[in-house]
C-alpha cells in the first residue's frame, strides 16, 4: 500500500475490520516503550501515512481507529512497532 525510507504499509493478514492495514517502521523498535526522542519523526511519519491511506481507503470521513499494542497484555504478538489502522465498521468503547 505504501513504502518510503521510514515505513512500509500493507493489509493485515488477519483483518479485524473491513479495512485493516498496518504501518510498520523500517527501523527495528520492539515496543513503544523502546522509543527514543530521536524516533519522533518516525512516529509522525507513521501517522501521516495512516492518514493518507485512510483517505485512499475512503474511511477518513466516517471514522477509523489507530492502535499501537504494547506488550503481551495489550495484545502485542510481533515485537516490532506497527500501527494498526482499522475502519469500515462501527467500533465500541472501551475496546477489548
Amino acid at each position: 500500500m505504501h513504502e518510503d525510507d521510514l515505513v512500509v504499509a500493507f493489509k493485515d493478514l488477519r483483518p479485524q475490520a473491513p479495512v485493516h492495514f498496518l504501518v510498520v517502521s523500517k527501523k527495528h523498535i520492539a515496543t513503544l516503550n523502546d522509543l527514543l526522542p530521536e524516533d519522533s519523526p518516525l512516529i509522525g511519519q507513521m501517522f501521516q501515512v495512516a492518514k493518507k491511506l485512510a483517505v485512499q481507503s475512503n474511511i477518513h470521513e466516517k471514522g477509523y481507529r489507530t492502535v499501537f499494542n504494547v506488550n503481551a497484555g495489550a495484545g502485542q504478538s510481533v515485537y516490532h512497532i506497527h500501527l494498526h489502522v482499522l475502519g469500515g465498521r462501527m467500533f465500541s468503547w472501551p475496546p477489548g
